[in-house]
């Protein structure tokens, strides 16, 4: 029963390969990453978030192997989308933030991508001799393909409200900035004003003093 189990998640991790990680990218700057298929009509889902950083946008394309543009899109903040790799080879997904000046960019970006050429878990389960499929096991592989779409989706759950307290985290440091700067700017304004009034005063006075003379 318990070889059975761990077989079982075994041949989860054999059927998924997937990677994650958070960049930074400069300012009007370009950064690439590469995935490699070796089997054709695979299916590959990416993710990204912009975390921090400008309007929380980026541009992006997905080339082929053959150097076709599978998608291109502009001034995303978040994307969850899967496409057909329909040859083998390496897929180019390309970031760009050429639209920013000076502002850089936090991106949290994942691509996975699984083999369905395998028999589901069937191909990958041991042979055991002298034994018949039983309920139980069959039970068992529907409930690791419920846990792991369950997991898969607290993930995408988990990454959704990080990018929207990273968002708001920056936009609450955006608006200390920009009181902070205006308080200053009003300060500035009002000794200007009052620097302004004794100076007219001022020269009031000295034309009174002079029609008086």
């Amino acid at each position: 029963m318990l070889f059975t189990f761990v077989s079982v998640l075994l041949a989860l991790c054999q059927l998924i390969s997937g990677s994650a990680l958070t960049f930074q990218l400069g300012a009007q700057a370009t950064e690439c990453f590469y995935i490699f298929t070796t089997k054709p009509n695979t299916p590959v889902s990416y993710y990204f978030a912009v975390q921090s950083g400008g309007a929380f946008d980026v541009d992006y394309t997905i080339k082929s192997p053959r150097g076709e543009i599978l998608v291109k899109e502009e001034k995303e903040r978040l994307g969850d989308f899967v496409f057909q790799a329909d040859i083998v080879g390496e897929y180019e997904f390309c970031f760009s933030n050429g639209m920013s000046t000076f502002a850089e960019k936090v991106v949290d970006f994942e691509i996975k991508f699984e083999d369905t050429n395998t028999n589901n878990f069937k191909a990958n389960m041991p042979d055991q001799p002298n034994t018949k499929p039983i309920a139980h096991v069959e039970n068992m592989k529907r409930t690791v393909d419920k846990i792991d779409t369950q997991l898969d989706g607290l993930l995408r759950t988990l990454q959704y409200y990080k990018t929207r307290n990273n968002r708001n985290q920056a936009t609450v440091k955006s608006t200390e900035s920009r009181i902070y700067y205006f308080s200053i700017f009003e300060v500035l304004l009002m000794v200007g004003m009052a620097f302004l009034q004794i100076t007219i005063v001022q020269l009031f006075f000295k034309g009174s003093r002079k029609q008086l003379v």
